[in-house]
C-alpha cells in the first residue's frame, strides 16, 4: 500500500473528500425525450429506500425515513444540510437562547381534515417528552423547563439550559395528531400532516402513502401514492434495472453498472454514514477490557482496506467527516492507527499476557463485506473467532445481550451531529451499537458542548468529547463513506436530501413526478 507522509495527510484526505463530492454530484444529463416535459400528475413511485421499525413517529430509535412522508415537524434539513421552518413559518431566538418562539403556518390540515394549532405541537412534546421511554428525542426533550401555547398559532419553548441544537432536532419531531388511536400508548395508525396519508403497513414487507389531496403546499404532492419496499434485500440493482422500483438504495459494487444503464442514474445522499468499530463497553468479556488489548485491535486494522469493502469512502478517525465543520485536522494528523502496525499489535497483546489461540472472540454483526473483512482481520492474529452475521433485526437484538467482543457498523446521515453524540451517552438511544457506552465523564463533556451557545467554543467541547472516546477506546472509526442511490430515468424532480428523509420542506417525494 502507498504510504502517505504525515505532512500531506490531511492535504490528501481533504483532495480525495472534495474528488468523491465532486464526483458524486456529476450525474448524466436526462434523455432528450424527456428534457423538456412538465411536471406531470399521477401514478405510484416505487422506492426501497429506508425502513419502517414502526408506524408511531415518536418511538424511533434511529430509523426514521418512511414515516417522514406522512408526518411533518416544525423544521426541516435541507438539501445542504442547513435547517428551514416547516410546519411553521419562522422562529424567533432569545439572546441567551433559552426560549423558541415558532409561528406556525395558517391552513395546515391533519389527515382527518382538522386544522394544526398550537395545541397540538405541545401535545406532541409532552407525549415524546413523558410517554416514551428511549426515543430519538426522549433524553433532549426532558430540557424543557416549559413548552406554552400563547395562541393558536404561536409555540413557545422555555429551555432550562441553551441546547444549541434544538432547532435541527426538532426536524425529527413530527406532529400528529392528538385524537389519533393509541396516543396513550403506541400507535399503529397515524393521523400526519405530510404529503402522504398512511395507508398500509406490513412490517418488514411495505408501506403505502396514498397522496394527500388537502396538502397545504399548493399543486404538491404530483404523485397519487408513494410504495415503499421495507423487505430487507441485498441488491436492489436488478429490480431498479427491470423497472420494478424506481428508486432503491444500491450497494456499492453495483455503482458503475446502474451508471451504464441509459435508463438509470446514480446519486448520494448529502451527509455521509460513519464507519467504526465498537467495543462491547457495557460488559467487556475475558480481556477486552484491558485499553492494551483495544490498542493492539487498533493497530491491526488497515483503514484503507476495511473502507474499500464499503465504498464511495475516505479513510479518517473522528465521527466528523474530513473538511466538515465539527472535524480537526490536528486530531487527524495524531492518528496513531492511520496505517496498520502488526508489530506494535504483537508487542502490547504479549504485555498484557493473551495469547490470540487461546482466547474466543466473537463479533456480531450485519451480513456485508466489511464485517467479514473484520472477523478475517481478528483471525488473522490467531484469535478464536466466532462470527455471528445477521439481518439488522436480528443483530440489533443480538447486540443486546452484551455478550459479544467487537461489532463493526456503519451509520447513517443525520440532521445535526449531536444526533450522532447522543448515542455514545449513557442514556442514548439504541446504544448497542457503540458497544453500550456509560461514561459518566463523557456524559458531561458532551452536555457541556450542547448548552455551549457559542458555535466555536461549542466545537472545541465536540473535539474534547471525541478525543475522551479516542482514549478511551470505546469506538475505532475508520472512515466515512456515501450512500448510493438508484434513480430510473422516468424519475423527476427527485434528490436525496442531506440526511436519508425522502421527504423535506424543498424537495424530495412530495416534488417528484413520473414522465410518461
Amino acid at each position: 500500500m502507498r504510504r502517505i507522509a504525515r505532512r500531506s495527510l490531511a492535504a490528501h484526505r481533504l483532495t480525495r473528500l472534495a474528488c468523491l463530492i465532486a464526483g458524486l454530484a456529476t450525474l448524466p444529463a436526462l434523455a432528450p425525450a424527456f428534457a423538456q416535459q412538465e411536471p406531470q400528475r399521477g401514478g405510484t413511485l416505487r422506492i426501497a429506500q429506508g425502513s419502517l421499525r414502526t408506524a408511531d413517529p415518536h418511538r424511533h430509535t434511529g430509523d426514521s425515513p418512511v414515516q417522514q412522508v406522512y408526518a411533518e415537524a416544525l423544521t426541516s434539513i435541507s438539501h445542504d444540510g442547513s435547517v428551514k421552518p416547516m410546519l411553521a413559518e419562522r422562529v424567533e431566538v432569545s439572546p441567551d437562547g433559552l426560549a423558541y418562539t415558532f409561528h406556525l403556518r395558517r391552513g395546515v390540515r391533519f389527515h382527518n381534515g382538522r386544522e394544526m394549532t398550537s395545541a397540538d405541537v405541545v401535545a406532541n412534546v409532552e407525549r415524546v417528552r413523558d410517554r416514551v421511554q428511549g426515543g430519538w428525542l426522549t433524553t433532549a426533550m426532558r430540557g424543557l423547563r416549559a413548552v406554552e401555547a400563547p395562541d393558536p398559532h404561536t409555540v413557545r419553548f422555555v429551555l432550562a439550559e441553551p441546547f444549541a441544537p434544538f432547532t435541527n432536532l426538532l426536524s425529527e419531531l413530527w406532529i400528529l395528531a392528538p385524537e389519533t388511536e393509541g396516543w396513550a400508548t403506541t400507535i399503529n395508525r397515524p393521523i400526519g400532516t405530510g404529503p402522504f396519508r398512511f395507508a398500509e403497513y406490513r412490517p418488514n414487507i411495505r408501506f403505502v402513502g396514498e397522496a394527500n389531496r388537502d396538502y397545504w403546499q399548493a399543486g404538491l404532492p404530483r404523485l397519487d401514492a408513494v410504495e415503499f419496499d421495507i423487505r430487507q434485500v441485498a441488491d436492489r440493482s436488478l429490480a431498479l434495472r427491470a423497472g420494478d422500483i424506481h428508486v432503491a438504495r444500491i450497494p456499492d459494487d453495483a455503482v458503475e453498472t446502474v451508471r451504464r444503464d441509459p435508463n438509470l442514474r446514480v446519486t448520494f445522499y448529502g451527509d455521509t454514514e460513519w464507519c467504526a468499530v465498537s467495543f462491547n463497553n457495557r460488559s467487556p468479556r475475558g480481556p477486552f477490557a484491558d485499553l492494551r488489548v483495544r490498542r493492539a485491535i487498533a493497530h491491526a486494522f488497515d483503514k484503507e482496506a476495511f473502507m474499500q469493502t464499503v465504498g464511495n469512502y475516505v479513510v479518517g478517525n473522528q465521527m466528523a467527516a474530513p473538511g466538515s465543520y465539527h472535524w480537526d485536522e490536528a486530531m487527524e494528523r495524531a492518528d496513531p492507527y492511520r496505517q496498520p502496525d502488526l508489530a506494535r499489535t504483537r508487542a502490547l497483546l504479549a504485555e498484557a499476557g493473551v495469547v490470540p489461540a487461546r482466547t474466543p472472540l466473537r463479533i456480531v454483526s450485519w451480513q456485508n463485506d466489511y464485517s467479514l473483512f473484520t472477523a478475517q482481520t481478528m483471525r488473522g492474529l490467531g484469535f478464536n473467532v466466532e462470527h455471528i452475521a445477521l439481518d439488522d433485526i436480528g443483530m440489533q437484538t443480538r447486540l443486546t445481550r452484551y455478550d459479544w467482543d467487537l461489532t463493526p457498523v456503519c451509520s447513517g446521515p443525520r440532521a445535526d451531529i449531536y444526533l450522532r453524540f447522543v448515542r455514545l451517552m449513557s442514556e442514548g438511544p439504541r446504544p448497542q451499537m457503540w458497544g453500550g457506552i456509560q461514561d459518566a465523564r463523557l456524559d458531561q463533556l458532551i452536555s457541556q458542548a450542547v448548552t455551549t451557545v457559542d458555535d466555536a467554543a461549542r466545537r472545541r467541547r465536540y473535539l474534547e468529547a471525541w478525543q475522551h472516546v479516542m482514549d478511551s477506546h470505546q469506538v475505532l472509526v475508520l472512515g466515512h463513506r456515501r450512500s448510493p442511490i438508484g434513480v430510473r430515468a422516468e424519475v423527476r424532480d427527485f434528490q436525496p436530501g442531506f440526511t436519508v428523509s425522502p421527504h423535506r420542506v424543498d424537495g424530495g417525494v412530495a416534488y417528484t413526478w413520473l414522465a410518461r
